[in-house]
């Protein structure tokens, strides 16, 4: 039984031909296409305001080189929210619970900011090693703890989001059970199990947006130091 739980993360495949990379790019099919038309429909519409309310509080702190990210933050930001809202659907595979794949996603672009930083300010990029008036004795120690903190940010972003997602499936698969488990039993409790499976599923729809746009925000926040 426990092990049933867990049946959701692992890969689907069909005739031995992973599946992954059909759940990865299904999201995009579902984006709609902006028309050639002057006067846009309700859908359009609102991805646009939504597109735009989001790049616009997330790139505010960015410089002009900066802001050359945006469509790469945006993209990734509706990316991760079309994944994360289609794997709380019934009978659907969610990609970003496994680490694999959002430790694809944080590495490339967590590196690409730290490249940044070295070629166009290295002094800079290298002075966040340092915090300014550290004692001379302990400027080894710190260098190797800020060392060390760098590169387990990629680390952090893919493990938060993998996790995050993960707990919120498996709670969710939990309370089900317990529900259909107590319903014949206990209709009473099973109906206040399921109003608790209720809520707990709203909050899994916040998580799963809130995580997306922090994973993004974080991305910037490291892009931020190195421009």
């Amino acid at each position: 039984m426990m092990m049933s739980f867990f049946d959701q993360f692992a890969s689907p495949s069909f005739l031995g031909i992973p599946l992954i990379a059909i759940a990865i790019a299904l999201p995009w099919i579902l984006f709609p296409t902006p028309p050639s038309r002057w006067l846009n429909n309700r859908l359009i519409t609102l991805q646009t305001w939504f597109i735009n309310r989001f790049t616009n509080q997330l790139l505010l702190p960015l410089n002009v080189g900066g802001l050359k990210w945006t469509l790469l933050f945006a993209s990734l930001m509706g990316f991760l929210i079309t994944i994360n809202m289609l794997g709380l659907l019934p009978y659907t595979f969610t990609p970003t619970t496994q680490l694999s794949l959002n430790m694809g996603f944080a590495v490339p672009l967590w590196l690409a900011t730290v490249i940044i930083g070295m070629r166009n300010q290295p002094t800079v990029a290298l002075g966040h090693l340092l915090p300014e008036g550290t004692p001379i004795p302990l400027i080894p120690v710190l260098i190797i703890i800020e060392t060390i903190s760098l590169f387990i940010r990629p680390l952090a972003l893919g493990v938060r989001l993998t996790a995050n997602l993960t707990a919120g499936h498996l709670l969710i698969q939990l309370i089900a059970t317990a529900v259909f488990v107590l319903l014949p039993m206990m209709p009473t409790v099973a109906i206040l199990t399921g109003a608790v499976l209720f809520l707990l599923t709203l909050l899994e729809v916040a998580v799963a947006m809130i995580q997306a746009y922090v994973f993004v925000l974080l991305l910037s926040l490291y892009l931020q130091e190195n421009v």
